[in-house]
């Protein structure tokens, strides 16, 4: 068992050193001007090396955010409260912390993350992969029905929609502070739609 520990945590360092590499790189010199092969130049490792952990370039800056695409799932499943109950705590949880998924936060690095997933095709195409994986995981944990897909669509419309609002804001340049607020009243109305729309799971 601690070789098997041993071998996914050295994995684990491979996927977020490559990862990091990568994205300085695409930062300073913009994603479609840096080839893999830079990429894997930088990172010390050989193209196929580099393809057998991200099999497509815009992964390698997916990978940054892969961790969320089960996060709704993981909270319905745990919750003890309803469905719409738990992900609209969990999303006022992550306003009040900052967290970057809520698109609440103007750190520099996030910030240049987001313009960069945000501000580049390729990217922008991928991450439509990553919200139908966050919407099957969801629509599972709700059931698996057609129901459960309907509701799991709409739920992930809306968080996302929602912090594509308070990233646009932050990147015009107001503060948290001044946005926290209104982020905090768009949240509270799009859940409380929500759960007029889908009284079942409130």
């Amino acid at each position: 068992m601690d070789e098997i520990g041993l071998r996914e945590r050295k994995k684990q360092r491979m996927y977020e050193t490559v990862s990091g590499i990568a994205i300085r790189l695409f930062l300073e010199k913009g994603f479609d001007a840096v080839s893999v092969a830079e990429v894997a130049a930088a990172a010390e490792i050989s193209k196929p090396t580099l393809f057998r952990y991200f099999p497509a370039k815009e992964d390698l800056v997916l990978y940054r955010i892969a961790d969320h695409e089960d996060e709704a799932a993981r909270v319905v499943a745990q919750a003890k409260v309803s469905p719409l109950a738990a992900l609209r705590r969990h999303f006022l949880d992550g306003l009040e912390q900052n967290d970057p998924v809520t698109g609440l936060n103007d750190h520099p690095a996030v910030l240049a993350f987001h313009s960069l997933l945000y501000g580049t095709p390729a990217l922008v195409a991928r991450t439509y992969a990553h919200l139908e994986r966050q919407e099957s995981a969801l629509a599972e944990a709700l059931g698996g029905d057609l129901d459960a897909r309907l509701a799991a669509g709409q739920l992930i419309a809306v968080r996302r929609i929602l912090a594509m609002e308070n990233w646009r804001r932050i990147a015009d340049g107001e503060r948290v502070a001044d946005v926290r607020a209104d982020a905090v009243a768009a949240a509270e109305r799009a859940f409380g739609l929500l759960v007029r729309g889908l009284p079942h799971l409130a």
